[in-house]
């Protein structure tokens, strides 16, 4: 899963060009998926922890999961050196709402914490029958859902942010988020909800595998 998620990301990054430039028309592209607790290497168990301020987490509680990243930076090619986002844990409701865009993620894409952290086959069916929708901010610069205004969005040109994705078996949620320096019309933005499907499609033959050793 994790080959397919960095092809996934590298081939949007890539392929994503403004007319008559060239340019990428992306600054930063990023997948997220979910993952229990009990199931992160120990690397990212640690960073999780560190997130918590003191709430502890259960092997089961869900983290979101940087999986894989493609951007301009050198330290944006890499997991590893996500200085937020590596790991975060979905401990509670307080704590999803201190990560606006996170929270607004999860609240545009159709599904919330306490639905991530049931397993019930019938329950999962129905909602993945909706979820798949877009997460959209059409204007980046100023919004209350993307953080790190002075140190990201304002100096690389953000114009507006995308994520698309669903839910996996198991309850987990995937998400492919773009931060384009060019602005996305809204007709545009609910293209990509047929691409959450096929990313879906790419990624549902690794689901239940071990992805971190």
């Amino acid at each position: 899963m994790a080959v397919v998620a960095d092809r996934i990301v590298q081939y949007f990054y890539d392929n994503l060009i403004i007319k008559n430039t060239n340019q990428k028309a992306c600054v930063l592209v990023r997948l997220f998926k979910t993952h229990s607790f009990d199931e992160l290497d120990e690397g990212r168990r640690q960073f999780a922890t560190t997130m918590l301020h003191g709430a502890v987490a259960l092997p089961a509680t869900k983290c979101l999961t940087l999986l894989a990243t493609k951007g301009e930076k050198p330290e944006w090619n890499s997991t590893m050196t996500s200085k937020e986002h590596r790991a975060i844990p979905l401990v509670s409701e307080e704590i999803v709402q201190s990560f606006p865009m996170i929270s607004q993620l999860l609240l545009q894409l159709g599904t919330s914490l306490g639905t991530l952290q049931k397993r019930d086959p019938a329950l999962m069916l129905e909602i993945e029958q909706s979820a798949f929708n877009v997460f959209y901010v059409p204007e980046a610069q100023g919004s209350p859902y993307v953080p790190a205004q002075k140190e990201f969005v304002i100096p690389y040109g953000i114009k507006s942010v995308l994520g698309f994705g669903g839910l996996l078996p198991l309850s987990d949620l995937f998400a492919v988020i773009l931060f384009s320096r060019v602005h996305i019309p809204r007709e545009i933005a609910e293209l990509f909800k047929t691409l959450a499907l096929s990313v879906k499609l790419e990624m549902v033959p690794f689901a239940e595998e071990k992805i971190f050793t």
